[in-house]
């Protein structure tokens, strides 16, 4: 049994051991191998995370700005609008007190002359009325050059 051993470990060793040995060393650098690619991907994931971070930071920072400026321009052409708009009322009552001016002024004379007309109208009926008859002429032409001595 002894010597059963001996030529199986003898065969063994001659023949097995060393492609064992190799096998199991070259299982042991895959192994490493593929641990130190682990690491390499590990810290290229964290080197792109960090950069995403950053990318995603300058993107918020942008889009801050950005919205800060639309902001701004919002404020600004609501400011020049309000404005404009008020120079338009403004100019728009302008307009419109001048027309009621005008149109004032229009009625006012339209009335002295209507006034006017009415009193001539007046006065030529009271004048045909009073000097109706030649004795009433005589009296209020005597009257009137007295009151003309008199001023």
């Amino acid at each position: 049994m002894i010597i059963a051993f001996g030529v199986v470990l003898f065969v063994l060793k001659k023949f097995a051991w060393k492609p064992i040995l190799a096998a199991l060393k070259e299982r042991e650098d895959s192994i490493a191998s593929a641990l130190n690619s682990a690491e390499e991907a590990k810290k290229e994931v964290a080197g792109l995370k960090a950069d995403n971070e950053k990318i995603i930071a300058e993107a918020r920072r942008e889009k801050e700005a950005i919205l800060k400026e639309a902001k701004e321009l919002k404020d600004k052409i609501i400011a020049e609008a309000k404005e404009i708009a008020s120079a338009e009322g403004q100019k728009t009552i302008e307009q419109a007190r001048q027309q009621i001016q005008a149109e004032k002024t229009a009625a006012v004379n339209d009335i002295k002359k209507q006034v006017a007309q009415l009193s001539v109208t007046i006065a030529e009926k009271v004048i045909r009325k009073e000097l109706g008859n030649k004795a009433e002429q005589e009296k209020m032409v005597n009257g009137l050059v007295d009151d003309i001595k008199l001023n």
